[in-house]
Formats: C-alpha cells, structure tokens, sequence
C-alpha cells in the first residue's frame, strides 16, 4: 500500500491534477477517466492536455505507459541518475528536467525536488516525488485562468516561475549577507564564517542543479521542431535570457561571500596576532623575575645578599632595573 505522504493530492493512478487546453488557451479540468478518453481519441488541432503526475504512487507510470504514448527516453529519464536541469530533444518532443525547492525550503540544499517533462504538440506530461513551488504555482494561475495555448507555453512559464525562485533565494542569502557584513563592520564576528561557508556552497549547488545545461539549449534553439512556433521560440529564447541574469547575480553574490570569507579570515587573523604580541610581552616582562627568583631560590649555600640589611630592596631595584630594559626593550620603535 501507498503511504499518505505519497498518495496525498492524487487519484489511485496517480493522477495529481489533469486540465485540457482549448485552442484559444482556456483550461478545462479533467479527471482520469477523461484523460484516458481523450488520449485514446488522440486528437489534433483542438488545444492540448496537460497531465500532472505522482512518482512517489507505484500505479504512476504502469498508467501513462498504457495511456500516453510518451518517449521512451522519457521514461529513461525518469530513472537515470543525474538530475541538472535541460531541455533535450527526441523523438520530435522535448524531454525537460527542471529542478526546484521544495515548500519548506530553510537554505538546505537537500531540499531539491525534481520535476520530469515531456512536452509533444497535443500533451504535455509533468512528473514528480515531491510537490514543489513552482508546479503548484502555475496550477494555482491556471485555476485563477491563465491561458495557455500551447505546450511550449507551459514549460516557458514553468522556467520563469523556477527562474523566480532561485531569484528569490538569491535575494534572501543577499540580505543574509548584508546583516553578516554589518556584524563585521561593528566587529561582531560570531561565527560568520560558518554560515557563509553554508550559502556559498548552497548556491554552488543550486547554480549547478537549477542552471539549464548551454549546450542542449543551445542545439534546442538552434534546430527547434518543426511544431513550435515562431513566438512560443522567442519565449522560451526570453526565459533562457532571464535564467542568465539569475546566475549571473548568483555568481556576484558567491564572490561577495568570498571576499567576506577573506576579510574575515583576515581580521581573525590579526586578532590572533595581537594576542599572541600581548603573550610575547608579558613573557618578556616576568622574565627577569622569573630567573632572579629561580636563582635566588635555589637551596644551596653562598647565596649573595643573604646576611645584607638591604639585600631584599637591592634585588627589588635589580628586578625593576631588568624589566625596565626588557619592556624598552620590547615597546621600542623598530629602525
């Protein structure tokens, strides 16, 4: 049996959410059953569908196997093991990968949740484990009457919204950063450095896993099928275009936590220096009396000064004399 944690929001096959595009882009929900008549009729011409599943529940992908005619790299997808995102022709469709955090996203980079796509002229499949923002927010629009009007349509629209996202995080570590970079001003460290290491390898990795690889889009772009239209390519050249300004920042941000890293190392280091300096002084400082004690203190005979009324306050001036020197010694200006 399914878990509730795995079933939760679909239908026994599945199924999260189904909608039927009409040719003016209008959204019309559809359950399973509708589905399954829909893709047995296989039209053309009349809009798209857009079916929105659940890895996690074991009738998955028995059900779009038997239904939906999807790729067979599709499928490979599916089970493949890495997950950077990109957009891949094959078998005239396109397979997309698009990574994304999930709800309770606490600057964790194990939060990353992954959503599988496979785009054709009349369907668009969507599938995931987890439930991520990006996905419920355009079905939150499209309930509230997005229209869409075409396959390319979505996935433009599912690119932006994670573009958003990964926006938004930046945004949130670069106000992070800013409070950090107060402390050290105010010369409060605490343990920044700590937490700086943390983000800054947290956008490596989101850079890295959320970034669409240049190469595929770049052959997507260039040789694009021939069912795409002209506008749906000039979006999704936009979206592309949007993705770079996110990394671009991304990549801003992760050399100004790098310099902070140094700064900070620098300072710590000069801390350290200064209370090493102040160890060195003392040392030199309780050195003359340290000896004179020593020797003085030794229990043998033919100590000097041992029977003089004044010997206690002459080896006073002589210890005093000797630290004086020392210190002089020790606080001079170098040549």
């Amino acid at each position: 049996m399914n878990s509730p944690a795995s079933t939760y929001g679909s239908d026994p096959t599945g199924l999260i959410c189904a909608y039927h595009f009409s040719a003016d882009g209008v959204a019309w929900p559809m359950t399973s059953v509708d589905a399954e008549a829909w893709l047995a009729q296989a039209p053309s011409g009349v809009g798209f569908l857009w079916l929105h599943v659940n890895l996690s529940h074991s009738a998955c992908e028995k059900w779009l196997k038997r239904h939906a005619a999807l790729s067979a790299s599709f499928h490979e997808t599916l089970h493949e093991g890495t997950r950077s995102t990109r957009i891949e022709y094959a078998d005239d469709c396109l397979i997309a990968v698009i990574n994304d955090v999930l709800f309770d996203f606490a600057y964790d980079a194990s939060d990353i949740s992954t959503l599988y796509l496979h785009v054709g002229p009349n369907l668009v499949v969507s599938a995931r484990s987890k439930p991520l923002r990006s996905i419920d927010r355009l079905r939150a629009t499209v309930k509230r009457g997005l229209l869409l009007e075409s396959p390319v349509d979505l996935l433009v629209h599912l690119l932006r919204d994670q573009a958003d996202v990964l926006t938004q995080i930046v945004r949130d570590i670069a106000d992070l950063v800013d409070s950090v970079e107060d402390r050290l001003l105010a010369n409060r460290l605490e343990r920044n450095r700590t937490s700086l290491g943390a983000w800054r390898r947290l956008l490596v990795r989101l850079q890295r896993l959320m970034a669409p690889e240049p190469a595929a889009l770049f052959r997507l772009l260039n040789r694009p099928p021939g069912w795409v239209s002209e506008r749906d390519l000039l979006d999704l050249r936009q979206s592309t275009e949007e993705f770079s300004t996110v990394l671009q920042e991304t990549a801003l941000l992760q050399e100004r936590i790098k310099l902070l890293q140094e700064e900070i190392a620098g300072q710590i280091n000069e801390q350290n220096n200064r209370s090493l300096f102040v160890l060195t002084v003392v040392s030199v400082l309780v050195l003359p009396i340290n000896i004179i004690s020593g020797l003085f203190g030794m229990n043998v005979g033919g100590i000097p000064l041992a029977d003089a009324h004044g010997g206690f306050w002459a080896v006073v001036a002589l210890v005093a004399t000797l630290t004086a020197v020392a210190a002089w010694f020790a606080f001079r200006e170098p040549d």
